[in-house]
C-alpha cells in the first residue's frame, strides 16, 4: 500500500482536512456560541438556524454546494463574485481550490453541532463567577481567558477529539462534490476513506481496501491518543 502513489496522495490529503478543518470549526463555533449566549431573546430560533446544516442530509448539502460552485452564470457563488467585480473562481475544477472548497462545506456543516455544544456549556457556567470578576475589576478579555475558557476546557477537549476524527474520515462530501466521485481533479481532493471505498466497491480489490482501512484506523487512533494525551493535561475535571 505504501508504494501506491494514489494511496499516498489520498493519505496526504486526509490530514489537510483535519489540520485546517477542526481548528476552524472549534474557533468559529465558539465565537457563534458566545454571540448566541449574549442574545437576550430568540436563542432557540438562532440555534435552529445554525444547526439546520448539520441535521440536513450530507448528500443533499453536498449537491447543493456543488451546484453553487458551478461556473457563472449557473453557480450562485461565482455570480456573487462577478457582481462584486471579483474574478470567478474555478473551485471544484481547480487542483488548488477544490480541497478548500470541500473543506469549507464540511466546516459549515459542523458549525451547528459544535456551536450548540459550546452554547450548552456556556449556559452551565454560574453567572456569579462573572459578577465576582467584574466586582474585582476584571475586563472582558480577562474574564474570557480566566473564566470562560478554563470552564469550557472539558467541552473543548471533547469537540477537538470528535472533530479531528470527523475530518480524518471525511468521505460523503468528497464523493458527492468531486467530478465523477473520483476525488479530483487529479486526485487533489481524494481522501483515504474515498480511496478505500473505490478499492472495495469499484475495483473489488478487497485486500488492498482492507489494508488501507487498517492504516487509516491506526492513523485515527494515533491522532486521537495524542490529542487526548496533550489536551488531558490542560483539562481539570
Amino acid at each position: 500500500m505504501l508504494s501506491d502513489p494514489v494511496f499516498l496522495q489520498a493519505l496526504g490529503n486526509t490530514p489537510e482536512y483535519a489540520v485546517f478543518g477542526a481548528p476552524i470549526v472549534i474557533a468559529l463555533s465558539l465565537c457563534i456560541a458566545l454571540l448566541l449566549d449574549a442574545i437576550p431573546r430568540g436563542k432557540g430560533l438562532y440555534r435552529l438556524i445554525y444547526v439546520l446544516p448539520y441535521i440536513t442530509p450530507v448528500v443533499a448539502v453536498s449537491w447543493v454546494w456543488r451546484w453553487m460552485y458551478q461556473p457563472p452564470p449557473l453557480g450562485v457563488v461565482n455570480a456573487i463574485l462577478v457582481a462584486l467585480g471579483i474574478p470567478a473562481g474555478e473551485f471544484l475544477n481547480s487542483t488548488s481550490q477544490a480541497l478548500p472548497s470541500i473543506l469549507g462545506v464540511n466546516v459549515w456543516v459542523e458549525l451547528g453541532y459544535c456551536s450548540t455544544i459550546f452554547l450548552a456549556g456556556l449556559q452551565t457556567i454560574p453567572k456569579e463567577y462573572y459578577e465576582a470578576a467584574r466586582i474585582d475589576g476584571a475586563k472582558g478579555r480577562q474574564v474570557f481567558f480566566s473564566i470562560t475558557i478554563p470552564l469550557l476546557a472539558p467541552i473543548t477537549f471533547f469537540l477537538v477529539v470528535m472533530e479531528g476524527i470527523q475530518f480524518l474520515r471525511i468521505f460523503t462530501q468528497v464523493y458527492n462534490m468531486s467530478m465523477q466521485a473520483m476525488g479530483g481533479p487529479l486526485g487533489s481532493t481524494k481522501s483515504a476513506a474515498l480511496y478505500i471505498y473505490q478499492k472495495a466497491f469499484t475495483n473489488f480489490e478487497m485486500a488492498q481496501a482492507g489494508s488501507a482501512s487498517i492504516i487509516l484506523f491506526i492513523i485515527i487512533m494515533a491522532v486521537t491518543l495524542i490529542q487526548m494525551k496533550l489536551l488531558d493535561r490542560r483539562v481539570d475535571y
